[in-house]
């Protein structure tokens, strides 16, 4: 049985299973989805816990069978533990938990954490295993368009609220600017507010006072707000991820693929290829699919052929070289680079090509 992390609590509710499985690279959704379960496994009678972590391919399988196997000298209920950091147990970890789910005991709870997993890893038996004898809880990232909702979320949770209307979006979204990528920071600024403010309503001042600028910035996620044509968010994220020492070449890589999948998608288009065709023959999934389908209508093959041109002139600046036209500082170049595609994909909108035209402006060479 598979599951949200915010589908958990429910399913708690109704009783426990001898098997949870948490895998996802957020820690704090996941640190708090295993916390309900040893919750519920407490309250459930489990008090007796043991922590098996496997590290390397050394690890001892025949102690976990043992362990499960073993009943408490008191007659307690255990608690079972299974820590696999690298998402990959190996061939004997991966026959050594098909057979543990093949000798469940009702008197032993199994809690298995996980780091993301991608799709082969989902498929292997092991993780089939697993999943049908107990719960699978996947563990994702709250995109940036959700994390203003989720704070809400948090914020009634500990008897608070921002006010309603334009105010109290505004003031959600400079709480999600300031968090964005770090949900324990995010989860730190709101246990911060529980103690400075009384519940009730905060206001805009209130929050911009107590909440600190801690927003870790994901390169990948760059491409997304580009493609958005979000261009104040584009600049602040150049900006994060300049500060936090981000390679300028793995930048402009993420940027240049973007380009040239638009490109290659757009060629397979004109070629006859429909649409969904040729966005998975170039591998464009999830949410880039989305807006990959939204900006191709508006770019021209004239466009494309200037972005990979752009791309080509910002890879040499980058790399040392002069060009008379572009800033000769990296993150200037990348910075025009992220313009020129947000002015490209957002025609005619005010807060994406106007504002990305009045930037480039600023970027030009004297």
């Amino acid at each position: 049985m598979q599951l949200r992390a915010d589908q958990l609590k429910t399913q708690l509710a109704r009783g426990l299973q001898r098997v949870y499985t948490i895998h996802g690279d957020e820690p704090l959704l996941a640190q708090e989805a295993g916390d309900a379960v040893r919750a519920a496994a407490r309250a459930a009678g489990h008090t007796e816990r043991q922590v098996f972590t496997v590290s390397g391919a050394h690890f001892d399988w025949s102690s976990l069978a043992g362990a499960a196997q073993a009943m408490s000298l008191f007659g307690e209920r255990q608690l079972v533990e299974i820590r696999i950091p690298s998402g990959k147990p190996g061939k004997d970890g991966s026959e050594a938990l098909q057979r543990y789910c093949s000798h469940l005991s009702d008197e032993v709870l199994t809690l298995v954490h996980c780091p993301k997993l991608d799709r082969q890893q989902q498929q292997a038996a092991w993780f089939g295993a697993l999943d049908q004898a107990g719960v699978t809880i996947k563990v994702e990232p709250v995109e940036r368009r959700a994390l203003p909702g989720w704070i809400a979320q948090r914020l009634a949770g500990q008897g608070q609220r921002v006010a309603e209307g334009e105010p109290g979006q505004q003031t959600l979204a400079f709480f999600a600017d300031r968090v964005e990528g770090n949900l324990l920071a995010a989860h730190q600024e709101l246990q911060k507010l529980a103690l400075l403010y009384p519940a009730g309503e905060l206001d805009f001042e209130q929050v911009e006072a107590a909440v600190l600028n801690v927003a870790r910035y994901d390169v990948f996620k760059l491409g997304e707000a580009v493609m958005a044509g979000q261009t104040v968010r584009v600049l602040r994220m150049l900006d994060g991820l300049h500060a936090e020492g981000e390679a300028a070449v793995l930048v402009h890589w993420s940027l240049a693929e973007d380009i040239r999948n638009l490109k290659r998608v757009k060629d397979a288009m004109a070629q006859g290829r429909p649409l969904p065709m040729a966005l998975r023959e170039n591998r464009v999934w999830g949410q880039k699919e989305r807006l990959f389908e939204r900006v191709l209508p508006l770019l021209t093959p004239e466009q494309l052929n200037q972005l990979v041109q752009a791309a080509s002139i910002c890879d040499g600046v980058i790399k040392g070289l002069k060009h008379p036209l572009w800033p000769l500082e990296p993150w200037l170049a990348l910075t025009r680079l992220a313009l020129l595609m947000v002015q490209a994909v957002t025609p005619g909108q005010r807060g994406g090509a106007a504002s990305a035209g009045l930037a480039l402006q600023v970027l030009e060479p004297r």
